[in-house]
């Protein structure tokens, strides 16, 4: 079985709200930060579906955990941290629903 795929992060986002699109639009929450570290977690594991996603998702997870500066000061913004979680939730709805090979 190769995870993590789409429905993983569905159900991750699921955990936190029925709809995520909007998020970025939320005040900081703590419950937020810790889905980013969750997806962080996610994002980091090899998988078919994590490799056909855009980079910067991997790539943003990577340089976050390994604690880049540059990186953290970025999405220690709550703002960026929304926006990337929308995006991602965004990506893994449509890849879901529509299909298709990724990026």
């Amino acid at each position: 079985m190769d995870h993590p795929d789409a429905d993983d992060y569905l159900r991750l986002f699921g955990r936190y709200r029925e709809d995520f699109g909007d998020a970025y639009l939320a005040p900081e929450d703590e419950r937020y930060r810790l889905l980013f570290e969750q997806v962080c977690q996610l994002l980091l594991q090899p998988s078919g579906f994590n490799l056909s996603m855009p980079q910067e998702f991997r790539r943003t997870a990577r340089q976050w955990t390994e604690g880049d500066a540059a990186t953290l000061t970025h999405m220690g913004d709550p703002l960026n941290r929304h926006f990337m979680l929308s995006d991602l939730y965004d990506y893994t709805h449509l890849r879901k629903t529509m299909g298709g090979p990724g990026w």
